[in-house]
């Protein structure tokens, strides 16, 4: 397309780069290195640990304050992950965003975005999103879909002067626009300038774990207090000691780890997932499309590969062949931005350049998917003018038709077929301006299309088609993707349900899918008779799986139909037909070759354009929920015993068990180490609802029993010892069986068993045997066991523990199923 006008000059860019008139919108896929800094230090978690190691650092000595230490350890661990991932992310957007086409200077180059300016002459075609706010310059059948701003269903017709806004998007035509207003400034960065940024959309796991720490910060409030009045009173000839045991009373109710393995899962998921060409525009998305249980698919660059090819031009009612590959020829040099079947046809009959023989193109009808066809009007070589309409024959034709059996039967093969017909009243309006030819000159019949009684003459059905006269069948075969079906094949296998959702002829659509094995292919659905009614149309989308006819507005409420019915709906696709269905799904799939405006609403894009990318996304997200399930557990258990042998101790008014090394050292051996491989491990369990309810049911009971039988040998040790040293001997009996209970949670949190668990958990073991058995390690960590009798008391203890852990674990599981 030529675009009207020079553009702005170099000099001209510059002022207004200088002056500060640039799109510079922050990128909604990443945030700054300084954020990811400050949200991973500037937790009121870190700082409660912060000042508690300030205190030990005043209290001494040192190695009660390792728990410092580690959370230092763990917070750079998280922001080397997630600036690992931002870099990933930015590499990858790089080479996904988009690049409007911009004259400047007389020359049409490709910019970024970020580098348009106010007065830019902007270029759109099909698929186009426009990025800043504008004024038409030159339109051409231009139809622009501002859905996304305002909620108006139907494209609106551009002509020169009118406004276009940032946010909408190209669906028919050609044209340009001046930009008028940039960066933020312009409409959809004002509606929109938080969300556009790196988000953190619902999160059913996020928001889980803030609750779970929202409940925890109430348990501990009282319980610090009440520990930290009772140390003072117990204690009172020793502050130093009643301060060092109030801090290991506290440290342990906070499951730091916890938001850091999140942090770091998310992280590595990007960064899997970015080596396999895919783009988390949303991290969440990653968990999303994990729990989704229904995925609908786009026949067209979905199933099917991109390009066609002309399998057969089956002529109609004597028309002459040679005469309708000059038509064809001169409709596929028609349009400057073709789809799939332009191109299609281009290449089978390609155009044969300005001449005298050459076909003179007068007005055009862009391709939409509302309308099912596109158009084109002529002059012949002679000087006649024709106009000829190509698309949909269910559409173009009326039903009933003689020629519809026979698309019919090639629907059925698989083939995509549509119509080339002469429009004998000329091109029809699309409130684009163009002229219309009128009626053909003679009233004879057309030498590339013969007088038809059964052809359209009603005026058609929504978009006033005009008397069609059926000249030829272009059949196009349509390249399966080599990846597709085993890609079907995996989303049975894990009760996803798929639903195939295309604007071409149903049967078509069954066709295809019936050769890739999708269960149900051989039933398919026009959209076209589908009922009106939410109810009955959720009924009806509940029980067919291929669906055709359907039109942009339709996909939507099908989404709409099935997240009605409970389904977390996944949508892929990469047409401007599929944007609203997009926008409206749970999780938004796009392909990297996909239109501009498909990937701007999409959470993932699929750079490379591989359908078979998506079991990776599904096993990501199944890896970070079951993971950070699992992990979880282990967390929120310490956070239960820590809280109950607070109270206990309260009580009781006895000596806080513990000093904080002796936390530090279990809660790394039995968390902390285990709970960062076990995070990262594969995992392909279902994703389920109800992460809270699920962990709370398992964490509770185990740290009451826990807390409980800790506190038992406490006790018992307590009537056995006496003596100065009586103290640190009641401590590591009482270390012995919250190591040992800890161990038997973290066994039953590491099922099912693979070699590397059981290898896992033997070494945390051996590490605690090597710590008991070396003497500098046993003097560092103040742990030294005295006897036999309350050592093997500690053991039986916990072995009474661990039974009941198993029946609780059991009970549990068998009492409130997922």
């Amino acid at each position: 397309m030529t675009l009207a006008g020079e553009g702005l000059t170099e000099a001209e860019v510059a002022e207004r780069v200088e002056r500060g008139e640039v799109n510079d919108v922050p990128p909604r896929n990443s945030r700054s290195a300084a954020d990811i800094v400050r949200a991973n230090v500037l937790t009121r978690f870190n700082a409660l640990i912060g000042v508690l190691f300030l205190i030990i650092l005043v209290v001494g000595p040192l190695q009660d304050g390792l728990f410092g230490f580690v959370i230092v350890a763990n917070t750079g661990i998280g922001i080397i992950q997630e600036l690992r991932a931002k870099r990933t992310l930015d590499n990858l957007a790089v080479i996904g965003e988009a690049r409007p086409r911009v004259r400047r200077d007389g020359r049409t180059t490709e910019l970024p975005t970020d580098r348009i300016v106010l007065g830019d002459l902007i270029a759109l075609r099909p698929g186009d999103k426009c990025v800043v706010d504008g004024e038409v310059a030159e339109a051409d059948g231009l139809e622009v879909d501002e859905s996304l701003l305002t909620g108006e269903s139907e494209p609106v017709a551009k002509r020169p002067g009118d406004a276009v806004l940032s946010g909408s998007f190209v669906v028919a035509g050609t044209g340009a626009f001046t930009a008028t207003r940039v960066g933020r400034q312009a409409y959809a960065a004002q509606l929109a300038e938080e969300a556009s940024r790196f988000t953190l959309v619902h999160s059913e796991l996020r928001g889980g774990i803030s609750r779970l720490l929202k409940y925890i910060t109430w348990m501990m409030v009282p319980a610090a207090l009440g520990l930290i009045l009772s140390q003072l009173v117990v204690e009172h000839n020793d502050v130093h000691e009643a301060v060092r045991r109030m801090v290991a009373g506290i440290v342990p109710m906070v499951p730091e780890g916890l938001v850091l393995l999140t942090s770091v899962a998310f992280a590595i998921g990007v960064i899997r997932l970015g080596r396999r060409q895919c783009l988390v525009q949303e991290l969440p998305a990653i968990e999303g499309l994990a729990r989704v249980d229904v995925v609908c698919l786009d026949k067209t660059g979905t199933l099917t590969e991109g390009g066609m090819d002309v399998a057969e031009v089956r002529a109609l009612d004597g028309a002459d062949e040679a005469y309708l590959a000059r038509v064809l020829a001169a409709f596929g040099a028609s349009d400057p931005h073709p789809n799939a079947s332009l191109q299609a046809i281009g290449a089978a009959y390609p155009a044969p350049g300005d001449g005298p023989g050459a076909w003179r193109l007068t007005a055009t009808l862009p391709f939409s998917s509302a309308r099912k066809y596109s158009g084109a009007a002529f002059a012949e070589p002679d000087g006649t003018p024709s106009a000829w309409l190509l698309g949909a024959p269910d559409v173009l034709l009326t039903a009933g038709h003689p020629v519809l059996a026979e698309v019919d039967r090639l629907d059925r093969e698989g083939l995509r077929v549509l119509l080339l017909a002469h429009a004998a009243n000329g091109l029809p309006h699309s409130g684009d301006g163009l002229p219309d030819p009128g009626p053909h000159p003679d009233a004879g019949p057309h030498p590339g299309a013969g007088p038809d009684p059964g052809a359209r003459s009603d005026g058609g059905q929504a978009h006033g088609e005009p008397l069609t006269r059926p000249a030829a069948l272009v059949v196009l075969e349509q390249r399966l993707r080599p990846d597709a079906g085993d890609t079907l094949a995996y989303f049975a296998e894990q009760d996803v349900d798929t639903k195939v959702i295309s604007g071409d002829n149903a049967v078509s659509v069954g066709a295809v899918a019936a050769k890739l094995r999708l269960p149900g292919a051989q039933h398919p659905v026009d959209a076209r008779e589908m009922p009106a009614d939410r109810t009955r149309l959720a009924r009806a989308v509940e029980g067919g799986t291929v669906f055709g006819r359907v039109t942009p507005q339709q996909k939507r409420q099908l989404v709409g139909a099935l997240q009605a019915e409970g389904h977390t709906v996944a949508m892929t696709g990469d047409g401007v037909n599929d944007v609203l269905a997009l926008k409206d799904a749970d999780i938004g799939v796009c392909m990297g070759s996909g239109s501009e405006a498909t990937k701007a609403v999409a959470q993932i894009v699929l750079l490379d354009d591989s359908f078979a990318t998506l079991p990776s996304v599904v096993g990501e997200g199944r890896r970070v929920i079951g993971n950070i399930e699992r992990v979880a557990n282990l967390f929120l258990t310490k956070t239960v015993y820590s809280v109950l042998l607070a109270v206990l101790v309260i009580c009781w008014q006895v000596p806080y068990p513990f000093l904080p090394r002796h936390l530090t050292l279990l809660s790394s051996l039995t968390i902390g180490i285990p709970a960062f491989f076990l995070a990262l491990a594969p995992n392909r369990e279902r994703a389920r609802p109800h992460f809270v309810r699920r962990v709370l049911r398992y964490a509770v009971p185990c740290g009451l029993i826990a807390g409980a039988a800790t506190f038992a040998t406490y006790l018992l040790a307590r009537h056995h010892y006496s003596g100065a040293e009586a103290l640190a001997a009641e401590t590591s009996a009482a270390t012995l069986t919250l190591f040992l209970i800890a161990m038997w949670v973290l066994a039953i949190v590491a099922r099912p068993y693979t070699w590397w668990r059981v290898g896992l958990v033997a070494a945390m073991g051996v590490a605690f045997l090597v710590v008991l058995a070396t003497p500098w390690l046993q003097r560092f960590f103040a742990l030294k066991l005295v006897g036999t009798a309350v050592p093997w008391t500690a053991v039986g203890v916990a072995a009474v523990a661990g039974v009941l852990l198993e029946a609780a674990w059991r009970l549990v599981a068998r009492r409130l199923p997922a």
